[in-house]
C-alpha cells in the first residue's frame, strides 16, 4: 500500500509539472499535438499507480519522454511556419461574404448541422447576421457580425496575416494584392527596418496595415492593395 501511495505522489508531481509545461489553456482549447500527448500521458500514468508490481520507471519513462517531445515541438513550432501548421493546420473561413464555403466545410469534414451548432453556441442564431465565422486551430468557432443598418456604421473586416514571427504568410499577400516592398516600406516608414522584429502584421480590406513589432508599440499604417474583393 506504501508503494502504491509514493508511486501516486511522485506521478501526480510529474503529471503536474508536464501539464504547466504546457501553459494554461482549457482542454477544449488545445492543439491537436498538446491534446494527443495529454490523452497518452493520462493513461500510461494510470499504469504504474494501480498495480504495484509494475516496475515505476514504466510509467515515468513515458511521461517524460511525452514532456520532451512537447517541448521540441514547440521550439520547432515557434522557429517554423512549416512545423506549426504540419502540427496544428490552419484556421478555416467557413462563412464568407458570399455565404457558406462549402468547399472548405468538406475540407474539415464537416457538415451544416456541425457548423450550425457551432454558429449557435458563440451565441448567433441567424446566419445572416454573420459576415465572416473562422474555424481556428483549436476547433473553436470565431464569428465576424456584419454591420448594423446605418450610414455611419464602418464595414465589417477580416484581417489577414502576412507576417508572423518575422516570417512572410505569401499566400495571403497574393490574395490582399500587396507586394513584400510595400509592406517593408511601411515598417521602415514606421521605424521598423527588419521583417525579423515583427512579431505580427495584418492587413484589412480598407488597405489598413497593423503592425505588433516584438519590441515596440503597434502601430497602423495606410496600404495601397490591389485584392480587396478576394477575400
Amino acid at each position: 500500500m506504501l508503494i502504491v501511495l509514493i508511486k501516486s505522489v511522485i506521478t501526480f508531481i510529474l503529471v503536474f509539472f508536464f501539464v504547466r509545461l504546457m501553459g494554461k489553456r482549457q482542454l477544449g482549447e488545445m492543439q491537436p499535438l498538446e491534446l494527443v500527448i495529454t490523452l497518452i500521458i493520462a493513461e500510461v500514468a494510470c499504469i504504474p499507480m494501480n498495480d504495484p508490481y509494475i516496475p515505476f520507471y514504466s510509467g515515468v519513462i513515458p511521461i517524460v519522454t511525452l514532456a520532451f517531445l512537447h517541448i521540441v515541438f514547440s521550439y520547432l513550432s515557434r522557429k517554423s511556419m512549416f512545423v506549426r501548421r504540419l502540427l496544428s493546420g490552419r484556421s478555416v473561413i467557413a462563412i464568407d461574404k458570399d455565404g457558406i464555403n462549402y468547399d472548405n466545410l468538406k475540407k474539415m469534414n464537416v457538415n451544416i448541422n456541425d457548423l450550425i451548432e457551432a454558429v449557435r453556441s458563440a451565441g448567433y442564431v441567424d446566419l445572416k447576421d454573420i459576415e465572416y465565422a473562422i474555424f481556428e486551430t483549436n476547433g473553436k468557432l470565431c464569428v465576424v457580425e456584419k454591420p448594423t443598418s446605418g450610414e455611419e456604421t464602418a464595414p465589417a473586416y477580416l484581417p489577414l496575416a502576412l507576417l508572423i514571427d518575422g516570417k512572410w504568410e505569401d499566400e495571403n499577400l497574393k490574395t490582399a494584392g500587396v507586394t513584400r516592398p510595400q509592406i517593408v516600406k511601411a515598417l521602415n516608414k514606421n521605424k521598423v527596418h527588419a521583417v525579423r522584429d515583427v512579431l505580427y502584421a495584418d492587413i484589412r480590406q480598407d488597405g489598413t496595415l497593423y503592425v505588433s513589432p516584438k519590441n515596440a508599440k503597434c502601430f497602423t499604417s495606410a496600404v495601397r492593395i490591389t485584392g480587396g474583393d478576394n477575400w
